[in-house]
């Protein structure tokens, strides 16, 4: 057998693994690191946060980020050279990572990598009838695998396309074996650059999904970096706190069809651009908006889509509702939410897990369940296909 396969065999077999799960996401803040223990899979998985850290990335990086991010036409040597260099940039940071908490590579046992996304495709966005979803992700695992010295899944979103899914929100899979409760319904809100979020009923357990209700923090990043030069984000939602919400925008943002289509859905900043919002403006007749009134009214757009989604979802059922992802640190855009749902919001702290560290451990979940798991009907369970994602990639 070879040495490789004997090694993943080995860790299939141990009765506790440790998974490092990585996520990058669309506001290109930077690497969340989750050191994660897990015991079992399936419905009898078990998991403990041992470590998380968010390695910042640097300026230059972000602006290489954004240069090929969301874009019809890129330039196709730099998608090459970033695809192997975040490979090996992912691993120096996780080499350092092990460093600061002081354990040695011969302590984990996987590695879990989402990637960074630089273009999602469903085919309700791309309408192209020959083509069916496709979603991308660059951040070469082999390159990961090799200079960590430690296996690496990777791709994770692709079998989910193969199967006829638009490969995101993935979400459900980990929410459904880590949170789901007989007592009650429950919705797991994570606001990235895109909002989603998983529902869980209460009882059977059963008819629960996971999706993407529009922009979270997108579109506000977007444009502040466009008109605040020097800002990634709005901190603190100072900016937006400084002006008034138009309510003729606003009407024109949430003007749109996806917002109208079944759930579960997926899309990205493909839609949710300047783009679109230079479209609303002109739509509404609003040229002469000021650039506090327009990010006070995208915080106020991005708390509609979330709220609208949720009211739709849960028809009047009690619920509870848990907040994760970088929106929890903007005060207005989470007052907003609470105001529109008469809910008070609660951290994924509460569940026991870092709101911040939650999509990393999710994906760290995947890669358990690839190695190890493989047996729970998630088909009958949330509707969602029941295959095993996650590319393998050894380090010799």
């Amino acid at each position: 057998m070879n040495p490789n396969i004997e090694n993943l065999y080995r860790i299939a077999k141990k009765r506790q693994r440790n998974v490092i799960g990585l996520m990058s996401g669309t506001s290109f803040d930077g690497l969340d690191i989750a050191m994660c223990q897990f015991k079992g899979s399936g419905e009898q998985t078990h998991f403990t946060l041992l470590h998380f850290v968010t390695k910042e990335y640097d300026a230059e990086f972000k602006e290489e980020l954004k240069s090929i991010f969301a874009k019809r036409t890129v330039d196709l040597e730099r998608i090459a050279l970033l695809n192997a260099y975040i490979g090996d940039y992912y691993a120096s940071l996780i080499l350092a990572s092990l460093a600061e908490w002081g354990m040695e590579k011969k302590d984990v046992d996987l590695i879990a990598s989402h990637g960074q996304t630089v273009f999602h495709a469903p085919k309700h966005l791309h309408g192209i009838e020959k083509y069916g979803n496709a979603t991308f992700q660059i951040g070469d695992a082999d390159h990961l695998a090799v200079k960590t010295g430690i296996i690496t899944l990777s791709d994770f979103r692709q079998k989910h396309v193969a199967v006829g899914g638009e490969g995101a929100p993935l979400a459900v899979y980990g929410d459904y074996l880590l949170f789901s409760n007989f007592k009650e319904n429950r919705i797991l809100l994570n606001i990235g650059g895109i909002a989603n979020f998983t529902y869980l009923p209460a009882g059977s357990l059963k008819g629960g999904f996971s999706t993407d209700v529009g922009p979270g923090n997108t579109l506000m990043d977007q444009y502040i970096q466009l008109k605040f030069p020097g800002n990634y984000y709005d901190k603190d939602a100072t900016i937006a706190s400084a002006g008034t919400v138009n309510e003729l925008l606003l009407k024109a943002l949430l003007d749109h069809r996806f917002f109208e289509a079944p759930f579960p859905k997926t899309t990205g900043p493909e839609l949710f651009s300047l783009s679109y919002i230079d479209e609303a403006i002109a739509r509404s007749g609003q040229q002469g908006i000021n650039d506090y009134d327009v990010m006070a009214t995208l915080v106020r757009f991005s708390a509609s889509c979330i709220a609208n989604a949720i009211v739709r979802c849960l028809s009047g059922a009690p619920y509870e509702l848990y907040v994760s992802g970088g929106g929890v640190y903007n005060p207005l855009l989470m007052r907003y939410v609470e105001n529109l749902l008469g809910n008070k919001l609660r951290t994924t702290d509460e569940l026991g897990i870092n709101p911040d560290a939650k999509e990393a451990v999710l994906f760290a979940l995947l890669a358990n369940e690839a190695i190890v798991g493989g047996r729970t009907d998630f088909k009958a369970a949330i509707n969602s296909p029941a295959v095993s994602m996650g590319k393998i990639s050894f380090p010799s």
